[in-house]
């Protein structure tokens, strides 16, 4: 469901506007099983292995009554969980491509997950210490406003791209299992549910300042980006494939195998889970490696250079309401068929007590991606529009909404960021922009082909926020009306 609706976009577009070589046609459609296949056994993996770790060692932190244990276990436990993010590494590569290796892959990836260990530390120290999140949250952002006025326009869009691209399929979940367990230090429990939100927003900062940091110490201000685009697609089928695949797994493997270290480590001298349970994490992890290959393999050598041709070519040879409309539509239609926003989606409706219907948020979030998507297009055809211009005044907005909207829904909206921004905005939608960019006179790949992922990162902090107000001000009056009536207040949104 993920993977179907960018399919049937792209084979529309090749019998109609944008017809490509058969090659790349079929390595595109080969690309999109490897994909499938991939992101199913990885997400596996995620169930059996990542998530269960996750929960260990949340529970043990919760058991220890050490701030020092805290920070450190986030420090070490963020990094190598990052460092295997499988969004993290596709936009490494790009960036690495785009920048003909002058900024590597590998300089990415240790960079962002320093910023995400780093954070997520400070961010299990807030639960601990019952800071609020609204308030932390207020003064991070502060703080990249501040670095964004020293940081090189061409990694802007980059740092804030890293934002999403590092709250993925495996950050995710282990992010949101250790911020259940540390939250239940916690006496309060209302304080605990809340705190169980807001860890994936506080991380996902690390990564926007780490970026914004390189760039600001190793002056990257001169920088040009270019992008090489397949007009033909010749060559073997298989090939790309085959060269690939050996390669990445190589490194999902060393990705991998830290955080397995780490928990064989942690079992022998915490957790003594039996063989069985002890079986079943293992086999995840080897689930996470293979799948996580696959993935990868899928993404470099079938999806990324149609989505580099498309956008290439709607740009050449169209007029610009086209390539906005068709931007719109692949924006609409991706969002509805991530998985992790049906997750996010069913968790808004179970915590609202079905007050807030599925529908509505579905509806709004696709529309703001949409829209996010389209912007970003409007961004690559009119050079003077920069990012922050868009930035700015949104986060404004939703740093604002903070301070109005019930607590618990800042967090979910700050997390449903990363949840929204998913493997198929990471691939697809970024070669696309990128594609685009390079085509257009005047643009600058670098500059104008990256940011997208952070404005769909941007639109569902705030459309969230504002169902929260909605939904705040209908509970305020179906409590006016009850006022002459005993009983309970309607669902929990009182508590709320």
């Amino acid at each position: 469901m993920s993977v179907l609706p960018i399919t049937v976009i792209v084979m529309a577009l090749n019998f109609t506007l944008t017809p490509m070589e058969l090659n790349m046609v079929v390595r595109f459609l080969l690309g999109a099983m490897f994909i499938i296949v991939g992101l199913a056994v990885f997400l596996i993996g995620v169930d059996l292995g990542i998530t269960p770790i996750g929960n260990l060692m949340g529970n043990a932190l919760a058991k220890s009554s050490k701030i020092s244990v805290v920070l450190i276990s986030g420090l070490i436990l963020g990094f190598f969980v990052s460092v295997a993010e499988p969004d993290l590494h596709i936009l490494a590569e790009q960036v690495d491509d785009v920048t003909g290796g002058i900024v590597s892959k590998i300089s990415i990836v240790v960079v962002v997950s320093i910023g995400i260990a780093v954070m997520l530390s400070m961010g299990l120290g807030r639960i601990v210490k019952g800071i609020p999140l609204y308030n932390m949250l207020t003064v991070l952002y502060m703080v990249i406003f501040l670095l964004a006025l020293l940081t090189s326009e061409e990694f802007l869009a980059i740092s804030f791209d890293a934002s999403g691209a590092t709250t993925g399929a495996l950050t995710v979940p282990f992010i949101m299992a250790l911020a259940i367990g540390v939250s239940a230090m916690r006496r309060d429990s209302k304080a605990s549910e809340k705190d169980s939100f807001g860890l994936v927003a506080i991380a996902s900062t690390g990564a926007i300042m780490a970026v914004m940091i390189m760039s600001i110490i190793f002056d990257m201000d001169q920088m040009q980006g270019s992008l090489e685009i397949s007009e033909e697609a010749g060559g073997s089928v298989l090939g790309p494939f085959m060269a690939e695949l050996p390669v990445l797994l190589f490194e999902s493997i060393v990705a991998i195998s830290p955080i397995l270290i780490i928990f064989l480590i942690c079992n022998f001298a915490k957790f003594r889970q039996g063989r069985a349970s002890l079986k079943k994490i293992c086999m995840g992890l080897f689930y996470n490696w293979i799948g996580l290959a696959v993935f990868l393999t899928g993404v470099n050598a079938g999806f990324l250079d149609a989505g580099k041709y498309i956008g290439h070519h709607l740009s050449e040879n169209y007029g610009y309401p086209v390539l906005i409309a068709i931007g719109f539509i692949i924006g609409l239609l991706t969002i509805l068929a991530e998985p992790a926003v049906h997750v996010l989606t069913h968790q808004i409706e179970a915590v609202t007590a079905g007050y807030v219907k599925r529908a509505y948020v579905l509806g709004a979030l696709s529309i703001g991606v949409g829209a996010a998507v389209a912007l970003s297009v409007i961004r690559i055809i009119i050079p003077d529009l920069l990012l922050w211009h868009y930035l700015l005044p949104g986060y404004i907005i939703a740093i604002g909404l903070m301070y109005i909207v019930p607590k618990l829904f800042v967090g979910i909206a700050f997390d449903s960021g990363g949840v929204a921004s998913g493997p198929m905005t990471a691939t697809f939608i970024l070669s696309f922009t990128q594609g685009a960019a390079e085509s257009m006179e005047g643009a600058d790949v670098l500059v104008e082909g990256f940011g997208v992922i952070s404005m769909v990162a941007l639109t569902p902090i705030i459309a969230l926020q504002v169902l929260g107000l909605i939904f705040k001000v209908k509970a305020a009056r179906n409590e006016e009306s009850k006022e002459s009536l005993k009983g309970e207040p309607p669902g929990r949104s009182i508590e709320i």
